[in-house]
């Protein structure tokens, strides 16, 4: 009888037993889960990796400037400690990636981006590019794909009509030969923005609707005829 007692377990046994396994069945998991989030550390930190490399391997050279207050802003005292800065990315196939970063900015304000014959008014020829807006922050960036290198011209071989969009639009285009234009541009989207940013309201033609604000950001601190796009190749 002793015997047959002996061998069947105490509830405490069961118990204690039934908490052990409960235990080792988490201890079990905790560690699995550790595994699984060491795994997925590894695996991200290798995905950046590659995609550096991958990113260091598609550019077969590169360029970086920076871009400063506009005349109008310096002379107009707005604008104080704002930043940009242009990174040209050059691909095996000769077109270029370029990153425009702007930082210190008026915050949740649009930006529209052109590349400009000169750096200062009256620009000569102006071509919209992109446009962007700030976050909460004052930070900002666009990314734009094409040719920007000392390649980049625009023409007119002849006088013909022109599209009517809207109501400032020409109705034919001027015929001039061959322009480079090396330099970069940011314009307020909206004179209310400038205002908003302690700068003049006054109305610009650089937005899609031809009423946008002052320049902001240019590239006049390189000279006139040798803009930051006529160094890269």
């Amino acid at each position: 009888m002793l015997g047959i007692l002996a061998a069947i377990p105490s509830e405490a046994g069961v118990a204690h037993q039934g908490t052990y396994q409960a235990c080792s069945k988490a201890k079990k998991g905790t560690t699995m889960n550790r595994t699984i989030r060491r795994v997925l550390l590894m695996l991200g930190a290798a995905l950046v990796m590659a995609a550096l490399a991958a990113a260091a391997a598609f550019a077969v050279d590169s360029t970086s400037f920076r871009m400063v207050r506009s005349q109008t802003a310096v002379a107009n005292d707005c604008l104080e400690g704002t930043t940009a800065h242009v990174d040209v990315l050059t691909t095996p196939t000769d077109n270029q990636i370029m990153n425009v970063t702007v930082n210190h900015a008026p915050k949740n304000t649009e930006f529209e981006l052109f590349v400009t014959q000169q750096p200062n008014s009256p620009f000569g020829v102006s071509w919209y590019q992109a446009d962007f807006a700030t976050n909460n922050q004052g930070h900002g960036e666009v990314r734009a794909r094409g040719i920007f290198s000392e390649e980049l011209f625009v023409f007119a071989p002849g006088v013909v009509e022109a599209p009517q969009v809207d109501d400032q639009d020409a109705e034919t285009n001027p015929a001039f030969d061959p322009v480079h234009t090396f330099h970069l541009g940011l314009w307020f989207g909206s004179p209310q923005e400038a205002e908003d940013a302690g700068c003049p309201g006054t109305v610009t033609a650089f937005d899609g609707d031809h009423e946008a604000g002052i320049q902001a950001l240019s590239t006049r601190n390189f000279p006139a005829l040798h803009g930051p796009l006529r160094q890269i190749q």
